[in-house]
């Protein structure tokens, strides 16, 4: 009945089963619970900050809770669409709170217990808590990699010491044999499994995250390096990670263990197969000298560092997603790591601002930074003001605005909510969630979107449109007609607003329906005037 809870059970344990089933049970009703609340109470507006505290003080087991919320997101068919939104929000909050909590806990450990692959496997986690990503399962790959390496070793040198049963990690003395082992690695990697650096798409998130890495075989020059070096360290070679400008590599030593002279090592690219460089060579692969500094060793924690610096770059590119949800992700991870960190914790508090969510932990951030650095008196006051007018504001807010169609007002609209459309222009398809009489968008919006060009400019209806790209668009009524061929919209936030995709339109949840009470009927009627006539 539960394969997803068997890890909690030992089979040597006696366990009183009808005591767990009761368990079980009670958090199901739980979490439904708080499941069907978070329509009602979020539905027009971001989950608030503090919107999971009732999750945080759960008195029924966590694993439970998460397990129902797994049935509720399995369910089958098109239906629940809201209860699986919500279910898919909590449990991507349950499960990063607890990756950042292990994170913390790593940090925490003597620096010789800090193993770069797990550490790189937490920030995957955190970035991808939905993804059935865990340590062990990424171990046994690396594993197996290195059991193929151990047969190429073992065709070229039968009597190598990284071969012996009980080699584990010991380290080889000798570095010609240290020097087998890396050819052997460099044959299994590059030839025989055919991992690459990933040239073309170099921006890509998937290149950081160690366990894409393993499938795709392909990535970034330190999320190979960390592959390397973890398969290098298991058949007894040290190399160490140096955080060498615009490309990380790996350091192998060549005359005494812990020497200060950069000149004593040679320099691997992961990201280029291998290949062992100079010192000059290193200079020549990025185009410029540096000083000896950039040639240290760094610890694990660094390494992490540089790993979320880069999805901290990538986030801020990404221009497709409106919830900038990797840059959320990966200030997380840094201000995890490094909590008094002013220029991010104002990114963080900017950023939050910017979407117009969580104003209250806005103000924390806020009061955080100026206690660090009283000279962002100036940035931090005006962020202050402008949340606080935020705040009030939202006060001031009376309830929902309801449309009803047989206003005077409202008879020009044509189409209505959970109608499959498509673009005349731009040829996307999407479903209507949102309409205004006319175009309801500032000056500067129907300027730069040339509004007035259109034969009808912007005194015709509008519809906010939830498109299969993902985005969100306010789409003129002459642009839009209907899809002859409707199908599913593969939106993020179809939940929020849809609870049932009947196969051509959506059903609206009740908290849109409450917004527009007339549309479903008049959804049904222009679904059964058109698509049944098509039919015949």
């Amino acid at each position: 009945r539960w394969p997803s809870l068997l890890k909690y059970y030992s089979q040597t344990d006696g366990v009183s089963w009808l005591e767990e089933y009761k368990a079980r049970h009670n958090a199901g009703l739980e979490a439904q619970r708080i499941v069907a609340s978070f329509s009602k109470r979020f539905f027009s507006e971001h989950v608030p900050c503090d919107g999971f505290s009732d999750i945080e003080t759960l008195e029924c087991p966590s694993h439970f809770f998460e397990d129902e919320l797994m049935c509720i997101l399995n369910m089958e068919g098109r239906k629940c669409l809201t209860w699986k939104y919500y279910a898919k929000k909590i449990l991507y909050f349950l499960r990063q709170q607890n990756i950042l909590k292990n994170l913390k806990e790593y940090l925490q450990r003597p620096i010789d217990q800090q193993s770069f692959l797990e550490g790189a496997v937490l920030i995957d986690q955190y970035c991808n808590p939905l993804s059935d990503i865990c340590l062990k399962s990424v171990q046994a790959q690396v594993d197996d990699i290195t059991d193929k390496v151990r047969k190429v070793l073992r065709t070229k040198n039968p009597s190598h010491p990284s071969l012996a049963s009980k080699a584990g990690e010991a380290l080889i003395p000798e570095v010609e044999l240290q020097q087998q082992v890396l050819d052997a690695m460099n044959c299994v990697l590059y030839e025989q499994l055919k991992y690459k650096g990933n040239e073309l798409d170099y921006y890509n998130s998937l290149n950081s995250y160690i366990h894409q890495v393993l499938i795709r075989r392909t990535g970034i020059p330190i999320s190979l390096s960390v592959l390397y070096l973890t398969i290098a360290r298991q058949l007894g070679v040290k190399l160490e990670p140096v955080n060498f400008p615009s490309h990380f590599l790996l350091r192998w030593c060549q005359g005494k263990e812990g020497s200060t002279d950069i000149f004593d090592y040679t320099y691997i690219d992961a990201f280029g197969k291998g290949k062992q460089l100079t010192v000059k060579e290193c200079e020549y692969l990025i185009g410029h000298h540096v000083t000896e500094e950039f040639y240290g060793v760094v610890s694990s924690k660094e390494v992490l560092q540089r790993m979320v610096g880069n999805l901290l770059n990538l986030g801020k590119r990404e221009s497709t997603d409106p919830s900038y949800q990797l840059l959320r992700d990966s200030l997380d991870l840094y201000l995890a790591m490094y909590p008094d960190n002013v220029q991010h914790l104002m990114l963080q508090a900017r950023l939050y601002f910017h979407l117009g969510i969580w104003p209250e932990k806005v103000l924390d951030i806020l009061q955080h930074i100026q206690a660090l650095d009283p000279s962002q008196h100036g940035a931090v006051g005006y962020l202050v003001q402008h949340t606080l007018e935020h705040i009030e504001r939202r006060k001031e807010e009376l309830g929902p605005e309801v449309k009803h169609r047989s206003d005077e007002k409202h008879k020009e609209v044509c189409f209505s909510i959970g109608l499959i459309m498509k673009h005349k222009r731009y040829g996307y398809n999407c479903v209507i969630y949102g309409w205004d009489p006319a175009c309801m968008m500032g000056h500067e919006w129907i300027r730069n979107m040339n509004v007035h060009s259109f034969p009808h400019g912007p005194h015709q209806p509008f519809y906010n449109v939830l498109v299969e790209d993902g985005s969100c668009r306010y789409a003129a009524q002459e642009n839009l007609e209907y899809n002859s061929e409707p199908r599913e919209i593969p939106h993020p936030d179809i939940g929020r607003y849809f609870s049932e995709f009947t196969g051509i339109h959506y059903l609206p949840n009740t908290e849109l329906e409450i917004r527009y009470p007339e549309d479903l009927e008049l959804t049904r009627a222009t679904v059964q005037k058109i698509y049944s006539s098509g039919k015949e």
